[in-house]
């Protein structure tokens, strides 16, 4: 099975080189942040326009299904960042502070929508649950994810974060343009709809923006410098190691509550896989002007790339244990039937 890394993960990581050699600074880099600001507003106010009112209040169907993935996004993965982000007092040399708060920033963040939608579709999965779980895992994580990283940095003592003044970006650059939004879906709805791939590139217009403007004024204060070799590899490899954990744990949910194998995709992807698309736009807003901006968004960028390629290779294997089981229902004698 050959696997190739994709145009946009190549463009994020020439943002990073980019920004490591050329920064962005002066005067361009406050109308470049200007400019991001006015993009994640308008990325928002985009995403309520082709948000169907179904897809928000959908999901009361299969409600045990949903609850898992809810309780394994937003409460169980906020858990388990708490240990890592321990580690930033233990070992410093190994877990900077502001890399620290990034893991707790990557915990409380929500599901991947397209993402976890493809992998699900792709391993012949319950798609309908993956939707109604993914979609409104990030309406909800506009308001769930600055609420729980303020009680997870208040319990860890995890840097500085202004309550108040992360309260008022989330309301005037997120919520409030998410809403004008899908007030206007009447009339912006079907020009969305079909042009949903231009709004796919918006959304990584506006990543690549805040990627090379946040690593551009990371790189200014010193990020390489304050960032050892050491931690990025460390950070990997807890990336790593909270993919497997998330979906091991999925697995053997769903498994002890007695789903079926299309229901366990759904859960696997849904429940482990955590939103590149909001949590960069999010974390524009919550961390704006953050010297260490760089290394908080580093868990979710390392994160991502790493759900991308095991995700492929997990919805694969999935595709042909659902197929074999659907193949061998088939052919199975009925009840009720008798051979003559």
């Amino acid at each position: 099975m050959k696997f190739r890394i994709d145009a946009f993960t190549l463009l994020l990581l020439g943002a990073i080189v980019l920004a490591s050699f050329l920064p962005v600074t002066g005067q361009a880099a406050d109308t470049l942040a200007t400019v991001g600001t006015i993009a994640v507003a308008l990325l928002f106010f985009l995403h309520g326009a082709a948000l169907s009112r179904q897809q928000i209040i959908d999901g009361a169907t299969h409600w045990r299904l949903h609850i898992l993935i809810t309780a394994l996004t937003f409460v169980f993965f906020p858990i388990a960042v708490l240990p890592v982000n321990a580690l930033s007092s233990i070992a410093p040399e190994w877990m900077p502070a502001d890399l620290g708060l990034g893991f707790l920033y990557l915990g409380v963040l929500p599901s991947a929508v397209s993402s976890s939608i493809a992998y699900t579709a792709m391993a012949r999965g319950n798609v309908p649950a993956a939707i109604c779980s993914a979609a409104a895992s990030n309406v909800f994580g506009m308001m769930l994810t600055p609420f729980l990283l303020l009680l997870l940095v208040s319990t860890s003592g995890a840097g500085d974060f202004s309550v108040a003044e992360a309260l008022k970006d989330i309301i005037l650059q997120l919520l409030l343009p998410f809403a004008a939004g899908h007030a206007l879906r009447p009339w912006l709805g079907g020009f969305l709809s079909r042009n949903e791939a231009l709004m796919a590139r918006y959304d990584q217009c506006v990543i690549w923006i805040i990627v090379y403007s946040a690593f551009s004024h990371s790189v200014v204060s010193g990020l390489w410098q304050n960032l050892p070799f050491r931690a990025v590899v460390l950070a990997i490899l807890i990336c790593f190691g909270l993919l497997a954990l998330f979906m091991l744990a999925a697995r053997l949910m769903v498994r002890k509550l007695g789903f079926s194998l299309e229901d366990e995709a759904a859960v696997v992807f849904c429940g482990s896989k955590k939103s590149l698309a909001s949590g960069l736009p999010m974390a524009k807003v919550l961390f704006s002007g953050h010297p260490g901006f760089g290394m908080i968004v580093l868990p979710i960028m390392c994160y991502n790339q790493i759900q991308v390629i095991v995700g492929a290779i997990l919805a694969q294997s999935y595709r042909e244990k659902i197929e074999r089981a659907n193949l061998a229902a088939a052919h199975a004698p009925k009840k009720g039937c008798k051979n003559h």
